[in-house]
């Protein structure tokens, strides 16, 4: 069975992945984006037509749903965030 951070390892590839590729990032690897960098503004430059961009990803990867943009900031603060977001709802605490 694998650990939390190998599979947070494994959330954070496939989510940059998915971002490089469907927010069409020109000039922009997946090496390119550190997992604790801001996505937004001075970080990454995404932008709020992303974040809404970033909610149907996640819903159509994982399943799951932002629905209070509020937590939805501190969810795409960045790459790290988000991973745990998504790897705390396929495993709720006890």
């Amino acid at each position: 069975m694998e650990n939390r951070e190998q599979e947070l390892q494994k959330i954070r590839k496939e989510l940059k992945e998915i971002i490089v590729r469907d927010l069409a990032l020109e000039d922009i690897t997946v090496e390119d984006i550190k997992d604790d960098e801001v996505l937004f503004g001075e970080g990454l430059g995404l932008d709020s037509l992303d974040a809404v961009e970033i909610v149907v990803l996640l819903q159509r990867n994982f399943g799951l749903e932002v629905k209070n943009m509020e937590q939805g900031r501190e969810i795409f603060y960045s790459i790290d965030t988000i991973a745990n977001f998504i790897y705390d709802s396929k495993h709720p605490a006890v």
